[in-house]
């Protein structure tokens, strides 16, 4: 991995479970920052209302709460990584400051006026067309060719198989270590994990082993521990609906839900499930979710 013992931006691109911040960790850990902090942050875990303060800090009395000075994420990770995943869940007002921190190498806490000189190498991942949301002035386009410096895009877990018995060793040898047990896969398993199309990727094997591992007592993993499925190889459940489709109706049924318990208001919703305003919007216009509005975005 060339540019990792650089400091060069780098930028991630790929669906989501693809093992972006897998990437991001292993060019700091071969990197000359790799003794100091690598601080990741999900831009569309936090609120666009905190967002500024949570990675600059603020100033004590800055605003209502804020009874004591706080440093943020950015002064954390000084001489390490700041890893951006979901940047583009980041609102335009905050990306502008976020481009300014990034050339300037110095933030502004909330509530202050002197600059405070950072040094953090950045790496930013996103699941999505970046060229598109800067077409649909969702995104900045200085701050898209700023981050552009060295691009990665990975490609989804069906379309790179082989990768699947390195990824099933690493996360096996993760969770015997977690859950102090000696689980080992039976003949057959890695073949069959080949076959299917993984719509979760590098996340949803990682969960399959997990749960794999966790059910084995320590003992041998079989197919089915993995992929307790009937029909084509790992891709249909016994109802006869792809994973895909399951989980498509899990996500309409809570934002239904959230929806009707918020009013209508989808600002509400986003924060009863733990996601952005506009993520709750993606996957309300993906899966065709149309509901009155009595407020939000």
């Amino acid at each position: 991995m060339k540019v990792a013992p650089t400091d060069a931006t780098v930028l991630i691109m790929g669906e989501s479970g693809t093992g972006k911040e897998l990437v991001a960790k292993a060019i700091h850990a071969n990197s000359r920052r790799v003794n100091h902090p690598y601080v990741p942050v999900n831009c569309a875990a936090i609120s666009e209302t905190l967002l500024e303060s949570e990675l600059f800090g603020h100033a004590r009395g800055s605003f209502t709460g804020a009874i004591a000075a706080r440093k943020g994420l950015f002064e954390e990770a000084d001489g390490g990584t700041f890893f951006f995943d979901e940047i583009t869940e980041t609102p335009l007002s905050f990306q502008a400051k976020l481009l300014r921190a990034i050339q300037e190498n110095e933030v502004r806490r909330v509530g202050e006026n002197k600059p405070i000189r950072v040094n953090v190498r950045i790496i930013a991942a996103t699941n999505l067309d970046l060229m598109a949301a800067v077409a649909e002035k969702r995104f900045r386009q200085d701050l898209y060719y700023r981050l552009n410096v060295a691009r990665f895009v990975l490609p989804p877990l069906r379309e790179r198989r082989e990768d699947v018995g390195i990824l099933f060793s690493h996360f096996l040898d993760k969770y015997n270590k977690k859950m102090h047990v000696r689980a080992k896969a039976a003949d057959g398993v890695v073949e069959a994990l080949m076959g299917y199309d993984f719509p979760g990727n590098v996340r949803e094997l990682e969960n399959m082993v997990e749960q794999a591992v966790a059910l084995s007592g320590g003992g041998t993993i079989t197919v089915d521990d993995v992929l307790p499925t009937t029909g084509s190889p790992g891709q249909r459940p016994a109802s006869g609906r792809t994973l895909a489709d399951v989980v498509d109706g899990a996500e309409r049924q809570a934002i239904d839900v959230a929806l009707r318990d918020s009013d209508g208001s989808r600002e509400r919703a986003a924060e009863v499930l733990g996601i952005s305003p506009t993520t709750l919007w993606r996957k309300m216009t993906r899966l065709g979710i149309s509901y009155p509005s009595s407020g939000g975005i």
